[in-house]
């Protein structure tokens, strides 16, 4: 038999939990925090003294056996299953069916309908576009539309593209 040797602050977490909230893990010592409180959970987890059901942690076997208590018995069976009914299963079948034909088929989204495609064909317009109304039809804020002009257009996808402002207008942006 091997004995495990644990951390007081290890000790204290494991037997409060058994003696408070049925292997519970949910209570620390208040002198255990932050970084210090990750570290004990660590430890716990990786010598596999503590599980988790996916929500909670829960003093695992091996964490009675640290602490020299006795194990609790396994959990008592689930009820039987249920054989499953032809008439309900062949109903299934058919409702899955029905849904699956009558289901709209959406397009895929592809690099013709993206909203990147959409902002490019505003700019190769002969009158352009200007940020806000790329900024209506993508739904991008003004700081996005900048970014996507220096970054996916001109480094990524090379494009040219100049702007120009009207005496007291928008500023508009072409792709020459």
């Amino acid at each position: 038999m091997t004995t495990i040797t644990l951390t007081p602050a290890q000790h204290a977490i494991l037997a409060y939990a058994l003696e408070h909230t049925d292997g519970k893990i949910v209570w620390f010592p208040d002198n255990i925090k932050g970084g210090a409180r990750k570290k004990v959970f660590d430890g716990l987890f990786s010598r596999a003294l503590i599980t988790t059901d996916g929500t909670d942690c829960f003093v695992a076997a091996e964490g009675y056996d640290a602490l020299g208590r006795q194990r609790p018995e396994p959990a008592a069976p689930a009820a039987a299953p249920i054989e499953a009914d032809p008439e309900i299963e062949a109903a299934v079948t058919a409702a899955e069916a029905t849904w699956a034909q009558e289901r709209p088929t959406e397009k895929p989204r592809t690099r013709e309908n993206s909203k990147q495609a959409d902002v490019i064909r505003m700019l190769k317009r002969p009158e352009g576009a200007t940020v806000r109304q790329i900024c209506e039809a993508t739904g991008w804020q003004p700081h996005t539309v900048r970014g996507t002009f220096a970054g996916a257009f001109k480094k990524k996808l090379g494009l040219a593209i100049v702007s120009e402002k009207p005496q007291g207008g928008e500023r508009i942006y072409r792709v020459v």
